[in-house]
This record gives structure tokens, C-alpha cells and sequence, in this order.
């Protein structure tokens, strides 16, 4: 399985309803795209601040069955009109650890991202098992969608989470806030996943 998110840094005087309408009116279209497990439609606007931010945001994440999945979907019209219309964007990937996603995950009104650097010779097995604990407790705190991943070409630990409702109280040094305008998910019967 794969994470994967891209993100636009959009001028302080952005008109953010234009990236909500987008949501609202596109949104749908990836609610049965093969392979995908969830998209989570992603913005942050500085001047209506519902969530701590510091910038306005467009950035929507991924989690992927495999890479033909995102590979189809980079390749595809789709994503060829949000390169359009906001830039040529850095995808961002991560070897997903573990994943749990709830059905309920389409009710998702706020999501958190957290990125940490992982220290040189940490030991993999013990930070792959402690995220899972993470994973599980966040659950139990409310998370609807709860995953943990990693990069190994900047040694970067990806934690995110999709929650029931706003959750300024997260707010902190290193973690971004993001308001959820659309879940796809498409497969309706999941199950944990454990890389």
C-alpha cells in the first residue's frame, strides 16, 4: 500500500471558495477509482480559519492499494486538470506501515498530518510497532481513518488521521490542520491494513 499527497501553497488573498467549490463539484468523481482506498479532499484557509493554519492549502491525500492504482490516476485527465488549474505539483509517497479506515470515514470533517524525520540507524521494527499502538489509540480517540508510513529516501515518518469533527485542540508545532471537503472511498467493506 501507498500514502501519497501533493499540495498547493496558494497566495494570502486567494479566494478559497474556489477551491471548496471544486471539491464540491468534482469531488464525487473519484468515489469508485480502482485501487483507490481513500481520497481525502483537503483544504486550509488562512482568513476563515476554521483550524490553526499558517498559509492557504489545497492538498488532497491518497491512500492506494499499490503504485498501478496511483500510477493510473497520475496518468489520468483527472489529475492532469488540478495540474491545470493550480501547477505542476511534487507528489509525495510513503510504504504504508499500517492503515485502519472505517466506513465511516466519508463523515470526516477534519483531518491532521504530522511528518517526522526518522534518525539515522533507528530500529524500523521497533518504530513500525510503536505507530501501531499510535494507530489503535488514535482509533479509540475518534480517528475514522488512522494511517502511519514512511519514506526511506529522506527517512520521513508520515502519521494521519481523519477525524469526526473539528479538532483545533491538535494544533501544534510541526502538525498540519487541514478541513475535509469530500472523502471518496470506495471500497465500502475494509479492513485494517498491516504492511
Amino acid at each position: 500500500m501507498l500514502a501519497m499527497q501533493y499540495g498547493f501553497v496558494l497566495p494570502a488573498d486567494y479566494d478559497m471558495g474556489i477551491v471548496r467549490r471544486r471539491i464540491a463539484e468534482k469531488g464525487h468523481l473519484l468515489d469508485q477509482f480502482p485501487r483507490l482506498r481513500f481520497k481525502a479532499y483537503l483544504s486550509a484557509d488562512r482568513r476563515g480559519a476554521r483550524l490553526p493554519t499558517r498559509h492557504n492549502l489545497y492538498a488532497p491525500f491518497y491512500l492506494w492499494d499499490d503504485a498501478e492504482g496511483m500510477n493510473a490516476f497520475l496518468g489520468s485527465s483527472g489529475f492532469a486538470g488540478v495540474a491545470q488549474a493550480f501547477g505542476w505539483p511534487e507528489v509525495r509517497t510513503w510504504s504504508v506501515w499500517q492503515g485502519e479506515v472505517a466506513p465511516e470515514a466519508t463523515q470526516a470533517v477534519c483531518a491532521s498530518r504530522d511528518l517526522e524525520s526518522i534518525a539515522p540507524y533507528a530500529d524500523l521494527d521497533e518504530l513500525r510497532e510503536r505507530e501501531a499502538e499510535r494507530v489503535r489509540a488514535d482509533l479509540a480517540d475518534g480517528a475514522l481513518a488512522a494511517v502511519s508510513a514512511f519514506e526511506p529516501t529522506g527517512w520521513t515518518l508520515l502519521r494521519f488521521r481523519l477525524w469526526h469533527e473539528l479538532r483545533p485542540e491538535l494544533a501544534r508545532d510541526g502538525r498540519q490542520l487541514y478541513d475535509v471537503g469530500h472523502v471518496s472511498l470506495p471500497r465500502r467493506h475494509l479492513s485494517p491494513v498491516t504492511a
